[in-house]
């Protein structure tokens, strides 16, 4: 069986906006970010489980704000109290976390087909970002991750890297067409090349 990307209708490879003359380094680069495995994890409120014992690819899950641990197949977003999103690469993975996180103190969700990933990358990634929501991305640095709202549109937002600046933003696969027209649109200012 073949998946079908969240943004096969909507996703046009080439350049857009304002383009012309600029060096392509300055143009945000759009991509969709495709077969990832994408869980979510949620510790139960009656849970006496210490987290600081539980390992899952080499990284230790942290209970703290907007923190990202990772390597470089994996990255663990902290979702809310006791509440992560785990995205890697590895999609075998997900036997491995499901062997980890014991279902009497854990409830792990494949969200790999439910959701849309958007790439952006370049140096006006936060200004892109800052047009759609209210969020103040000065203080959104490498390996940090929000959950807000782009144009009304429920969104997690992964920074990967702060020189250029990239991020990875995730919301629901029904809302993916929703937010790639509306991130695209608050591109077009600086010009755009979709990968």
């Amino acid at each position: 069986m073949n998946s079908i990307s969240a943004l096969e209708n909507v996703h046009l490879k080439g350049q857009f906006g304002d383009f012309e003359g600029k060096n392509e380094n300055d143009l945000i680069k759009i991509s969709e970010i495709k077969n990832l495995l994408i869980a979510q994890i949620v510790q139960y409120k009656n849970s006496k489980i210490s987290i600081d014992n539980i390992n899952i690819d080499g990284l230790k899950l942290r209970n703290e704000s907007m923190t990202v641990v990772s390597n470089t197949e994996t990255r663990v977003l902290w979702s809310g109290p006791k509440n992560w999103f785990l995205v890697s690469s590895k999609k075998d993975l997900i036997k491995d976390i499901s062997s980890v996180f014991n279902e009497n103190d854990f409830a792990v969700t494949d969200l790999s087909h439910s959701r849309a990933v958007i790439e952006l990358e370049g140096y006006n990634v936060k200004e892109v970002l800052k047009k759609g929501c209210p969020f103040n991305f000065d203080l959104l640095d490498e390996n940090k991750s929000i959950n807000s709202s782009y144009n009304g549109i429920a969104f997690t937002v992964d920074m990967l890297e702060n020189n250029p600046l990239k991020a990875r933003l995730f919301t629901l696969r029904s809302f993916g067409e929703s937010l790639y027209h509306s991130v695209t649109d608050a591109s077009l200012e600086y010009g755009y090349k979709s990968l």
